[in-house]
């Protein structure tokens, strides 16, 4: 493996999982068969999945001044994730995030920001040389979007490579959507920047299409249990299916994905090369509970891999 650095700026939250059979109608009460607190937010998740895959990581994060805080950087730390760039926020809370998990594996969340909301622009300008530094930062959008759009500008000019989650769904700017490298919505979050229904391939492609034309190079619009749809500007995209596994639980799927995808990237693999790795990650991830509880190290992705061949 390389040297490449990876930043993950982002979110992390407390993850309170209730198992159910099926969602709660308006007004309804159900109960649950399995109740758990894990550690999640995607920016942790995504962290958590690029240090267990062999990155070199720094994660620029906020936590509250409360003992679930503490206890999630002394986990991180065990995770091979540099720290030292997660500060903890006076007087507020470490984000939560309260989420129902059905018996087909879905999930449906709510969170409360706490002092993910803390991750400002000061706090960029004051870890920037974190970003001139790296290869690579990888980003998503529970963290307020002012400092998303700052840390990439000072990605831009540095020649540090630009991936953005888009989750959860939002409209963003075309000024930042223009500082991005490569993309990876899901359908809603294709759908939700182009206007563009992903029901199909001619949907994916033309939703690719959209995002090239706002300065982004690369899109991967994942698609579930049929993969990715892969397209490079000036060729034609393409699905790189993923693997068929039993889910059990899809919470942090997404967010493995992309933390496993950006290590591939940063060790040299080429795109298809990175999406199966990721897709190996995500695939293990699905077959167990819980958001970072679920997240492969890198010993397991490869056994995962030499088996699948």
């Amino acid at each position: 493996m390389g040297t490449a650095k990876l930043v993950v700026l982002g979110s992390i939250n407390a993850d309170h999982i209730l198992n159910i059979e099926q969602f709660p109608q308006p007004g309804e009460t159900v109960r649950g068969n399995h109740y758990q607190v894990a550690f999640g937010g995607k920016g942790a998740n995504q962290a958590v999945a690029a240090g267990r895959s062999g990155a070199d990581i720094t994660f620029i994060a906020c936590v509250g001044d409360d003992s679930i805080g503490q206890n999630i950087k002394k986990q991180l730390e065990t995770d091979s994730i540099h720290i030292e760039c997660i500060d903890a926020v006076k007087n507020e809370t470490t984000g939560v995030a309260l989420i129902f998990v059905n018996q087909q594996g879905e999930n449906v969340i709510g969170i409360h920001a706490g002092a993910n909301a803390h991750l400002t622009t000061e706090r960029v300008n004051h870890y920037q040389q974190k970003i001139i530094d790296a290869d690579a930062v990888l980003m998503q959008l529970e963290s307020p979007i002012e400092a998303v759009q700052l840390a990439a500008e000072i990605a831009q000019k540095n020649n540090t490579k630009v991936i953005l989650n888009p989750a959860p769904a939002q409209a963003l700017p075309d000024s930042l959507l223009s500082l991005v490298d490569i993309i990876t919505p899901n359908e809603t979050e294709a759908e939700h920047l182009t206007g563009i229904a992903v029901n199909d391939d001619h949907g994916a492609q033309a939703a690719a299409q959209a995002l090239h034309d706002k300065g982004i190079s690369k899109v991967i619009i994942t698609l579930g249990a049929r993969g990715v749809w892969f397209s490079e500007k000036g060729k034609l995209g393409k699905i790189i299916a993923g693997f068929k596994v039993k889910a059990v639980d899809t919470i942090a799927a997404g967010d493995t994905f992309n933390g496993a995808y950006v290590t591939g990237l940063l060790e040299g693999k080429n795109d298809t090369q990175a999406v199966r790795f990721a897709h190996a990650a995500a695939a293990i991830a699905v077959t167990r509970a819980g958001a970072q509880p679920s997240v492969p190290w890198r010993n397991e992705i490869d056994t995962f891999l030499t088996q699948q061949e």
